[in-house]
């Protein structure tokens, strides 16, 4: 079956779907995106991630191109459309065509709206659960307003070639203190030798993961203490567990970071029984 995409009020076959060449987002990285993660054919966490949308898109001045329930019928449509019972719905919002300059167009462009939807691995997840990921660090070289959900993402690129290149899963940046901040494309977690979750605490210079935030919640629901606070490499590497969290990947277990083994190299009890609570709560509450 072909993939559709939904480009401008129209669904298309994904191979034939196209934006102007003088697209902003294309020409300029001028744009916002969102991912939501689909279990059973639904939206997973979907206000969080409509508010964040609704945050990048005011930071970066660019209007909303339909309400939230038109926008959500898009997404459940390109759901549909593709077949995806669990996977994912990439939404990409930017400021339109225009000539190339780089101040705004005026008068403002009518925005470009993309989404697609493909369906996820579902026993290659299993296996990277079962088996625990390994990290690298990197320094972190972004810009300073990580907390948009730009698509200008080209340093995150080179710190995952990095990490493939290096045969992980995943690349830890690491700030100019030693700290880490965050994944190239998650969040990053450890359980430290206190027995409490650490997790960077949500300034500009991270993401406002919203699987983060459903985490941290649900966790304190269980019983577990969260603190929202940086950590270093070093103390991430003599951690009880680690564990990454984003919409794509869910919850995933480290068990090495650059050549450290964390705990006993296995996934750890901790990680093991979020990952299990977050997937519950999603079926339950997906819309």
């Amino acid at each position: 079956m072909a993939r559709m995409a939904y480009v401008n009020g129209r669904f298309v076959c994904q191979s034939e779907a196209h934006v102007s060449v003088e697209d902003r987002g294309f020409q300029l990285s001028d744009g916002a995106y969102e991912v939501w993660a689909v279990f059973d054919g639904k939206l997973v966490d979907a206000e969080g991630h409509f508010q964040r949308l609704e945050r990048s898109l005011n930071a970066l001045g660019i209007a909303d191109p339909m309400s939230q329930a038109a926008l959500t019928l898009v997404l459940k449509e390109t759901v549909r459309r593709n077949r995806v019972r669990d996977g994912t719905v990439y939404l990409q919002i930017t400021r339109g065509a225009a000539p190339r300059d780089h101040a705004f167009p005026s008068p403002a462009r009518r925005p470009t709206v993309v989404a697609t939807a493909r369906s996820g691995d579902l026993e290659a997840a299993r296996v990277r659960a079962e088996q625990g990921v390994k990290v690298i660090t990197t320094p972190d070289i972004r810009w300073g307003r990580c907390d948009i959900k730009s698509v200008a993402l080209l340093p995150n690129v080179l710190a995952k070639q990095a990490a493939k290149a290096q045969g992980a899963y995943e690349a830890w940046l690491v700030d100019e203190e030693g700290m880490i901040t965050e994944g190239a494309a998650s969040n990053a977690w450890i359980v430290g030798q206190d027995g409490a979750l650490h997790t960077r605490e949500l300034a500009a210079n991270i993401l406002r993961g919203v699987t983060r935030s459903s985490l941290a919640a649900l966790a304190r629901q269980d019983g577990l203490r969260v603190i929202e606070r940086p950590f270093s490499v070093g103390e991430a590497k003599a951690a009880r567990e680690a564990f990454l969290t984003g919409a794509g990947s869910l919850i995933v277990p480290i068990v090495q970071i650059d050549d450290a083994v964390i705990g006993d190299g296995r996934p750890g009890p901790v990680a093991n029984r979020l990952r299990t609570l977050y997937i519950q709560h999603g079926r339950k509450t997906a819309i």
